[in-house]
């Protein structure tokens, strides 16, 4: 890997782990552009503001059908879930090392 490729990689920005979602509509003269559907969005429409790990500064608007689209198929996973999904690998993990300890344990005994 080159220099610059380990450059661009260290400023790239990381995939997000989990997302932050709440309504949003205002009554300022805007228009967005929708993350999933690449179709502009009306900041007097009703939508949802989507937020990558509590990041303000990359926030993103989307049509709320578009955003209950990516929750469905799992591409949008909230906080919580994020959670929760990293206690169930945890817990795999450790019972995957108590088997391993447990079969080496029998072994020398």
């Amino acid at each position: 890997m080159s220099d610059a490729d380990r450059q661009r990689a260290r400023l790239a920005p990381t995939e997000p782990r989990w997302w932050a979602l709440r309504r949003a509509q205002s009554l300022k003269a805007a228009t967005y552009r929708c993350p999933f559907c690449e179709t502009l969005l009306h900041a007097t429409s009703e939508h949802v503001l989507i937020v990558p790990e509590g990041d303000g500064g990359r926030r993103r608007h989307a049509h709320t059908s578009c955003a209950l689209d990516a929750r469905r198929s799992g591409s949008l996973p909230t906080r919580e879930e994020w959670r929760l999904a990293q206690r169930s690998v945890a817990a795999t993990e450790r019972a995957a090392w108590a088997t391993r300890l447990r079969r080496a344990l029998g072994r020398r005994a």
